[in-house]
């Protein structure tokens, strides 16, 4: 069983930073390669940047919970919910960050 996990490429649990404009205001977020490249699928979904598809996060999950206090935290979640879906009946993320 555990042979699944450990057998992973390396890359993809290796953490890049990048640097996005949210609000405004410049900030770095750090993710697993695996993480952006889920948010990067999820962009093309919404036909739009992972630059703006994260900006659009943040201001929904704002809007609707006042705070975020991991935000990163928050867009593992939010990819883990995506791929949990059946891949047929994927919605946008936006969609998916307004389900409770």
């Amino acid at each position: 069983m555990c042979e699944l996990y450990v057998k992973a490429d390396p890359i993809l649990y290796e953490s890049r930073s990048r640097s996005l404009r949210i609000c405004g205001v410049v900030t770095t977020l750090r993710l697993e390669n695996q993480f952006w490249d889920i948010l990067s699928e999820i962009a093309a979904v919404d036909g739009m940047t992972t630059n703006q598809l994260i900006s659009k996060l943040y201001e929904e999950v704002m809007d609707y919970r006042g705070e975020v206090v991991n935000f990163a935290s928050f867009l593992r979640v939010s990819c883990c919910r995506y791929l949990a879906q059946p891949q047929d009946k994927r919605a946008p993320l936006s969609l998916v960050a307004n389900r409770s």
